[in-house]
């Protein structure tokens, strides 16, 4: 991997932890989304139009569909996360969604789009897991689901949140990684007009219940600002990323963003089991780096 593809991942992961506490303190569900998207299309339409104006009209049925599958399954990964932080620990749904997504994204690079990886990379992506069951609870998550009850459904609401998010990281994953390495679309723009399509998916159930939705403006709009702003920054640093290595290499070490998760956030949000978390979060850190190297 190359050092400036892993300088974008590290920043990467620094901004997508701090939109991911931010959207856990919302507490928000579709709706929240549904802001955020508004938000996103309302702050980043200068650059947007700047870089689309004369590409987009360009574009066929399969930039469009492309984009299109794109925008349905962030859709996806973003309520089902945003579910998952309502009903479990951010320090079990996060590491869980985290781990899941790049591990069934590599093995379909690697199957499918002809990537390699060596054994040093093999060995990171397994310290990467390992990091991400450990930051997750590790042996501590199972003796508590087998203890105590309200514990357990908790955990594994949180487990079944997370892994489901994990699958639709890796479908997004791969979906814009080939756009972006295979199709040579830009980064941002397959961001930025995925993200308008979400709006439309988004609005009938947003425009359901008009006066709740005001409600929650007032309560929201600060988070969903901030999750605008820079969510789309991260995300675009490891699209940019994927033009310079091997997306087998880039999922996992996306995984940086626990490292930074584990040490903010179960700090502001005063989640358990810190040490056994920051321990994993480092062991991430391991494995990214001999992604790096492998």
């Amino acid at each position: 991997m190359s050092l400036t593809a892993f300088g974008l991942i590290i920043l990467a992961g620094l901004i997508h932890a701090g939109w991911n506490i931010v959207a856990k303190r919302a507490g928000g569900d579709s709706r929240f989304a549904f802001f955020t998207s508004i938000l996103n299309m309302v702050v980043w339409a200068p650059l947007g139009w700047w870089l689309g104006r004369d590409v987009v009209p360009l574009w066929g049925v399969k930039e469009w569909s492309i984009v299109a599958l794109s925008g349905v399954l962030h859709v996806l990964y973003f309520v089902v996360l945003l579910r998952g932080y309502r009903k479990a620990d951010l320090t079990v749904v996060y590491p869980l969604a985290r781990g899941t997504g790049p591990l069934l994204s590599s093995m379909v690079a690697i199957t499918f789009l002809g990537e390699s990886l060596s054994a040093l990379g093999a060995l990171g992506i397994a310290a990467v897991v390992g990091g991400v069951f450990l930051i997750a609870g590790g042996v501590n998550l199972l003796r508590t689901a087998a203890k105590e009850q309200t514990a357990r459904a908790r955990i594994h609401k949180g487990m079944f949140y997370g892994v489901l998010t994990g699958v639709f990281i890796a479908s997004y994953t791969v979906v814009d990684g080939y756009a972006v390495k295979i199709m040579l679309m830009s980064p941002i723009l397959v961001d930025y007009m995925g993200n308008i399509l979400r709006i439309v998916l988004l609005a009938p159930v947003a425009l359901r219940k008009p006066a709740e939705l005001k409600a929650l403006w007032k309560l929201q709009w600060k988070y969903a600002l901030a999750v605008a702003v820079v969510s789309p920054v991260a995300y675009v640093l490891v699209l940019y990323a994927m033009q310079h290595a091997p997306m087998s290499h880039v999922a996992p070490a996306r995984e940086v963003s626990m490292l930074f998760a584990a040490l903010i956030g179960g700090h502001l949000l005063k989640e358990g089991d810190r040490k056994a978390r920051i321990f994993g979060a480092v062991l991430i850190a391991a494995g990214v780096t001999a992604l790096g190297l492998g």
